[in-house]
């Protein structure tokens, strides 16, 4: 499929739709918090499919190095920018699931702590790249800065477990009543068909930008200053 990207993307639409239909409308509410307990619904797949993009970024950042192909720095710029995009996705949502629930928009928890050191981190490799002009340069500063940046996803996953926090334990099908399994289910695979499309689409992009790149050679600093 030459639009793959889009069949991902519109899949994982379809998905989230319904997942947040029935997490909203079907699926009863939550024992301790009511109808602020569905934001789970939204919240949490954003989550577990944010770590993720992180790992894909971390894995193809180590595929950058090894090879220096064009096509693994590529899906690493794309995996960063929505890997961050989602991260910011996930801060609002625990600010908004934060307030009814703990009284507060934001607390320094172990938890939100370290997510907020982790999306500041990916930012600044992303920035990284803006600032450098030579492609195999960038490829490979961005590269050690992302998995540099992973270092602390594990951290963030495993907070909630290694220190006190006002954060609430992990969420998985295990740890949550059988009717908000379903629904919670279908959302996550939204949220990760969403994040294959998107990541495919910005890749895309990324490459069209590096052929251009390697098409223009590379001029001394005083041209380009002058230009």
């Amino acid at each position: 499929m030459k639009r793959i990207d889009i069949a991902f993307v519109g899949l994982g639409l379809l998905l989230v739709v319904i997942g947040h239909f029935i997490g909203l409308f079907v699926a009863p509410r939550e024992a301790m918090m009511g109808d602020v307990g569905r934001i789970l619904y939204v919240h949490v797949p954003t989550a577990w499919v944010a770590l993720l993009t992180y790992l894909i970024a971390f894995v193809v950042g180590i595929g950058s190095l090894w090879t220096g192909k064009k096509g693994w720095d590529a899906t690493l710029e794309a995996s960063l920018e929505v890997g961050v995009l989602l991260n910011i996705m996930l801060t609002i949502q625990g600010s908004i699931w934060a307030k009814p629930t703990w009284g507060i928009w934001w607390t320094w928890d172990p938890r939100l702590t370290t997510t907020a050191i982790m999306v500041l981190s990916f930012i600044g490799v992303i920035l990284l790249r803006q600032l450098i002009t030579n492609a195999q340069k960038r490829a490979t500063y961005s590269a050690v800065g992302a998995i540099v940046a992973f270092v602390n996803v594990p951290i963030v996953y495993m907070s909630v477990k290694w220190w006190r926090t006002l954060h609430q334990d992990f969420s998985s099908p295990d740890t949550v009543s059988s009717p908000m399994v379903l629904p919670l289910r279908i959302a996550a695979f939204g949220m990760l068909f969403l994040m294959i499309g998107m990541i495919l689409m910005r890749r895309k992009i990324a490459l069209q930008t590096l052929d251009r790149e390697f098409e223009t050679p590379d001029l001394p600093p005083e041209i380009e200053l002058m230009n």
